[in-house]
């Protein structure tokens, strides 16, 4: 294990698409970096403003993920020298826990020796994210559907495939942050039937549609009754968004995760040209501070480097 670093970069990731709660994800081009080596004493070293204010010793998330797989692989816990960067702000909807999760447990698998197989990274990611989306979507990459197993502890059921060619996303980020927990707390116990339903053929025609390229089909089958009605109340400016996005250029529009980041999915040049002025239009009209990002799909998932001392 001694006289290796490991860099590991994973990709910034979107869950649910609308309708398919808790069981979509997909990657984008913007990444996060963690770099792992054995070392005498542990250091953690948080890089760049997204990771400030994050904790710089053994109660790093990083440090207990990396610390909690050499335990289950049977191994002494040794120090660490962690550093880590990204580039994607925390709390916006766009995975930074599940990289975070996804980096440090491939970074200290290389270094226990390679115990674990990617599949098995993917179902301890999960366990420790609470559902597949956003850790599938950084391990493998691409667009990712898949569902909890019925007895934990068994492999993930899930299916990987490649985002349809020529779409973007133009990513709208509000200047404050929105938690998982508090996003989750607003959601009811129980649904009706009727919205039951609807989600669920709107998931699954949002699945299909993607599968095939039908782009055309993204407007209606992004929406959504099982949680973004609830968080719009959260998220300014967000209802005029999902409901008019597709009269401005975009191919559909959805809430990126638990939020507040939202996603305007589109094409081309034009239609991005209508989508920023449209956005732009409604966060003033709400007097909410925002910035933008244009992302294209990550295909690739988490990538490995290995520096031998």
């Amino acid at each position: 294990m001694n006289g290796r670093r490991v860099k590991v970069t994973i990709p910034a990731t979107t869950a649910n698409l609308g309708p398919g709660f808790d069981a979509l994800g997909m990657a984008f081009q913007l990444y996060s970096v963690v770099e792992m080596e054995i070392s005498d004493h542990t250091t953690v070293e948080m890089m760049g403003k997204e990771l400030q204010g994050t904790p710089t010793d053994k109660n790093n998330l990083l440090y207990k993920v990396a610390a909690g797989l050499f335990q289950e692989a049977g191994l002494a816990i040794p120090e660490l020298a962690i550093r880590a960067s990204s580039d994607a702000p925390l709390t916006r909807g766009l995975g930074s826990s599940a990289a975070a999760i996804v980096g440090a447990l491939v970074a200290a698998n290389h270094l226990a020796g390679e115990p674990f197989t990617r599949e098995q990274l993917f179902e301890k990611a999960t366990r420790l994210e609470g559902h597949p989306d956003n850790a599938g979507a950084s391990m493998f990459g691409g667009i990712i559907v898949a569902t909890m197993p019925e007895v934990p502890g068994e492999p993930i059921p899930y299916v990987r495939f490649s985002t349809p060619a020529g779409l973007q996303t133009l990513v709208v980020i509000p200047e404050f942050m929105l938690s998982t927990e508090k996003a989750r707390n607003v959601l009811p116990q129980v649904y009706s039937r009727a919205d039951v339903v609807y989600n669920v053929g709107h998931s699954s025609l949002l699945v299909a549609a993607l599968a095939q390229g039908r782009l055309d089909l993204m407007g209606r089958a992004m929406s959504d009754r099982l949680h973004q009605p609830y968080r719009a109340k959260l998220v300014p400016g967000l209802n005029e968004i999902l409901d008019k996005a597709t009269e401005h250029g975009a191919l559909g529009a959805a809430l990126s995760g638990a939020g507040p980041t939202i996603l305007c999915f589109f094409s081309s040049d034009e239609e991005l040209e209508k989508l920023r002025a449209f956005v732009d239009r409604v966060m003033k009209g709400h007097d909410i501070s925002y910035r933008v990002m244009i992302l294209q799909p990550d295909e690739k998932g988490v990538q490995v480097e290995i520096h031998q001392r």
